[in-house]
């Protein structure tokens, strides 16, 4: 019976995304987020927007798994890098003050073409993993509620989801935000409700559980995540579009709204990977078959729904990035709506093929790209924050050893890779990167200050 509900339910939301998309689309709107009328988006719908494409599939997913191993470290862990809506507002509020209209116009004036050039291949291949960790989860879901309907879902969604976001572009994707935020809320806080009035569920239990596998790698989670929260939502161009479409005091409040929200949700959502733990159930599909055994069907369902609903409004937020990314930043296609699609369509499509074929690992794909991102800390603590002149070489050196630390997570298990780590957990090894990283990265930056 949860099946057919799931399937309904899903269908509802993707109908109600598509009538929601404005009927016609302007390039401004396309690429800018402007409205029918011209106005930019109010407080709220920047909020919702900020919140839902930053709570999305994967990361209620990674919130939940690190719950059942680390307890209430893990989940802390993940829910530290939602301290990038405060540290992504403080960096494009000195953008802006600047002069600034996007990280790349900051770039630009300070390392040319050069320097655009690597921000630009970091979050290409950001968005990119967007499109397909969130497609991964679907499949995910309807392999677990159907067996055998994993790869028809992820190309109905993919297909669905393209057709109302090539329609409206940035500005689409602001309203169906809203609606699917709506949605997120209701089902989500049923299905909370439902964890806290569980018998079995003892809130002292859940604030103080060591996990399955115990807390400390989660503790070690938490210090990558602090390590790599300054320069994280620097190369999430999803965050940094929203940044610069609305006027200053909306947009900082709207950082600092989205920040305590999503805070909660991620961590609201971690609760139930904590609670598997702690009743001792197997690790069964992600969690997903975990929790079918777990809880009551409409309590799955709710939970299944809020994933496809998250899922589904990052699809629209990342195309619409990289639409922005490929026409307006690269310029490899004409500033038009025929331009923007095409854009969109080539990402889906490629994003469809890594899901259809890949890795089902969620979290390497957030500590790849964070360790990606790193080079940006030392670049934009000394240049941006600081004022102080950066050397080119400076800038390049800092985001090689961003790229080989990437690399080095990534290929931990490459015997040729390995050898070069040290001995431990694999998030052991992600801390000593990034800590690797960051020396590398500021010795090469406050050098090149001092030449620059």
């Amino acid at each position: 019976m949860q099946t057919p509900v799931l399937i309904a339910l899903f269908a509802a939301v993707l109908v109600a995304s598509l009538l929601v998309a404005p009927r016609r689309a302007s390039v401004e709107g396309f690429f800018g987020g402007q409205g029918v009328d011209g106005r930019a988006p109010g407080l709220w719908v920047l909020v919702l927007s900020q919140v839902t494409t930053w709570i999305f599939a994967r990361s209620l997913m990674n919130a939940a798994i690190l719950g059942y191993y680390y307890g209430i470290a893990g989940t802390l862990a993940y829910a530290a890098y939602y301290g990038s809506f405060l540290t992504g507002g403080y960096i494009v509020g000195h953008l802006r003050r600047g002069g600034a209209g996007s990280v790349q116009d900051w770039l630009q004036g300070r390392f040319g073409a050069v320097g655009t050039g690597c921000y630009n291949l970091v979050i290409a291949l950001r968005l990119l993993s967007e499109v397909f960790a969130n497609l991964l989860v679907v499949g995910l879901i309807f392999n677990a509620v159907l067996a055998g309907s994993g790869t028809g879902a992820i190309l109905i969604v993919a297909v669905l989801g393209l057709a109302y976001s090539a329609w409206g572009g940035l500005s689409a994707a602001l309203r169906t935000d809203v609606l699917q935020m709506a949605v997120f809320l209701v089902v989500f806080g049923l299905a909370f409700g439902a964890l806290l009035a569980a018998p079995g569920f003892d809130l002292p239990a859940v604030l103080t559980a060591p996990g399955v596998s115990g807390a400390y790698n989660g503790w070690v989670l938490l210090l990558v995540a602090g390590l790599q929260v300054f320069s994280y939502p620097a190369h999430d161009p999803v965050m940094m579009d929203r940044g610069f479409i609305a006027d200053p005091a909306t947009t900082q409040r709207s950082f600092l709204h989205a920040f305590w929200i999503s805070t909660l949700c991620i961590i609201g959502f971690g609760f139930f990977g904590i609670q598997a733990g702690l009743t001792g159930a197997d690790y069964e599909g992600q969690l997903i078959g975990t929790w079918a055994l777990m809880f009551p069907p409409w309590v799955f369902v709710a939970l299944m729904i809020s994933l496809l609903v998250s899922a589904l409004s990052t699809l629209d937020s990342a195309l619409s990035s990289a639409a922005r990314l490929v026409v307006e930043e690269l310029r490899l296609a004409p500033r038009s709506l025929g331009g923007g699609r095409i854009v969109m369509l080539v990402f889906m499509t490629a994003g469809t093929a890594l899901t259809l074929w890949g890795n089902a690992t969620l979290f390497d794909a957030v500590a790849v790209s964070g360790t990606a991102s790193m080079f940006l800390t030392p670049v934009l603590i000394v240049g941006l924050v600081m004022g102080r002149p950066v050397a080119l070489w400076a800038y390049l050196v800092a985001f090689g050893a961003a790229m080989l630390g990437a690399f080095a997570y990534f290929a931990r298990s490459w015997p040729t890779v390995a050898a070069f780590l040290p001995e431990g957990h694999k998030y052991e090894q992600l801390l000593v990167i990034c800590v690797v990283v960051l020396v590398a990265g500021f010795a090469a930056v406050l050098a090149g200050m001092r030449r620059g």
